[in-house]
């Protein structure tokens, strides 16, 4: 009996000898390829993922998740389809021997079509008012604002440097500023205080908290308009921002992709204003990030630009460019379409009164739930307060929270914590993405679970 026991696990042992042998050593792949500073982990992501295993549809699942964490703008979508249909040989090419297909299809230079360039100028000086002007020759072309971001991180910064970013910022800055380029962020905490406005105290104590971790700080990263406040940084904060840097020697990255999603014009102040103000002193340091994916409703075109009034920034981001180019025929449409002075006056009028709307539709509806929010002017979101509502003030109940709303509540809204905010409690959630019919039904359930929280409370 021994001797047949020996003789098995002998066997046994050959057999896993033979299986290891014949399963391939796992082949190593890069650093960046197994690194988690993708961000990918992040409650904001898998609340997307929640969304995609049981997404709301009104006929088909009228129980199933809203999409609230995804700033997208279709309120004006409806804008756009008509300019198509009564323009429709902006986005055709009509005869494929016409010299159109042909100067379009064929090799186009890193720097995109002079058209577009220049109608990309244009339409950001409009969405400003007409307060700053734009060189289309300092304009350099990228497969939206995230591919600008990451290019002009991998310009200015080197693995192991820093850039100081204000809190709470766009979780995806995680995955787009640091995974690739490996530079680090150091958070510029703000808080509720002062409306999470950026403070020079809170600047140097960033700056001096990178210093101690022996990292060389590159550059200050600002949103103007806030994402996910919905808020603009005022002028006065914008200076003293500017004058930081300045005495540091240091960049600045301005992220204006909701410049033209402000409610009211006079609410919003352009990095551009500033400078210009100034006689353009310190502009070299000075970069601007912007794309059509939120004003104009377009994240699918996948345009964004990168403008800065560094020379040499220019040159090396159009090399740097050839990596996450625009198609011409994207260009050669949105050059037609953003050079109708009629349709873009109309239509960021229009937009933005669209938004005002709707954010005036949530702002009363979650106060009818009981809930206040972040006093916003601008963007696809609001900044809710769910402080009030924690068991204790800690990332781990604002989380329990969130995983209520989004199981129970059937939800998907972002929570503070995804935006690094330091102050737990505080929520994103975006309005623009939706019909108005879904918003409502949205704050409905939001306003059913609260009431059925506070029952539960005094019960």
């Amino acid at each position: 009996m021994a001797s047949q026991r020996k003789l098995v696990i002998g066997a046994l042992v050959v057999a896993m000898a033979i299986l290891e042998l014949e399963q391939p050593a796992s082949v190593e792949l890069s650093k960046i390829a197994v690194s988690d500073t993708h961000g990918e982990d992040s409650p904001y992501f898998a609340g997307w993922k929640a969304y995609d295993e049981d997404p709301y549809q009104e006929i088909t699942n009228p129980t199933g998740v809203i999409q609230m964490g995804l700033a997208e703008n279709q309120v004006s979508f409806d804008i756009l389809e008509e300019y198509l249909e009564q323009h429709s040989e902006s986005s055709s090419w009509g005869n494929a021997k016409s010299a159109g297909f042909r100067e379009n299809a064929l090799f186009q230079d890193y720097h995109g079509l002079s058209s577009f360039r220049k109608a990309m100028a244009s339409f950001m000086e409009q969405i400003r008012g007409g307060k700053v002007k734009f060189d289309y020759n300092r304009i350099v072309l990228t497969a939206g604002a995230t591919a600008a971001n990451e290019l002009l991180t991998f310009i200015i910064a080197d693995p192991g440097d820093a850039l100081l970013v204000p809190t709470p910022y766009y979780p995806g800055f995680d995955r787009d500023l640091r995974w690739r380029t490996g530079v680090n962020i150091v958070p510029i905490h703000c808080d509720s205080s002062n409306g999470f406005q950026v403070t020079p105290a809170a600047l140097q104590d960033a700056y001096s908290r990178a210093e101690a971790l022996k990292m060389k700080v590159r550059g200050v990263l600002i949103t103007n308009p806030s994402n996910p406040l919905g808020a603009t940084i005022n002028r006065k904060v914008l200076e003293e921002i500017l004058d930081f840097v300045s005495s540091k020697n240091i960049h600045l990255v301005s992220d204006e992709i909701y410049s033209g999603s402000v409610f009211s014009p006079e609410d919003f102040t352009s990095i551009a204003e500033v400078l210009e103000a100034r006689n353009f002193r310190d502009a070299e340091r000075v970069h601007i990030v912007y794309s059509l994916s939120k004003d104009l409703g377009l994240p699918g075109f996948r345009v964004g630009t990168l403008y800065s009034y560094n020379d040499k920034v220019v040159t090396t981001a159009r090399r740097m460019s050839s990596f996450t180019l625009v198609s011409s025929q994207t260009q050669y449409l949105l050059a037609a379409m953003l050079s109708d002075k009629k349709f873009t006056a109309n239509y960021i009028r229009t937009n933005r009164e669209r938004l005002r709307k709707r954010y005036d539709l949530i702002i009363k509806g979650l106060r009818k739930a009981g809930i206040e929010c972040l006093e916003g002017n601008a963007g696809l979101f609001c900044w809710m307060n769910l402080s009030p509502f924690l068991e204790e003030p800690t990332r781990e109940c604002e989380l329990e929270l969130w995983r209520s709303i989004v199981h129970e509540v059937k939800l998907n809204i972002s929570p503070g914590s995804s935006c690094h905010c330091s102050e737990p409690g505080w929520f994103r959630v975006c309005f623009a993405n939706m019909s108005e019919h879904t918003l409502e039904i949205a704050l409905k359930r939001l306003n059913n679970f609260m009431e059925e929280r506070n029952f539960k409370e005094r019960n």
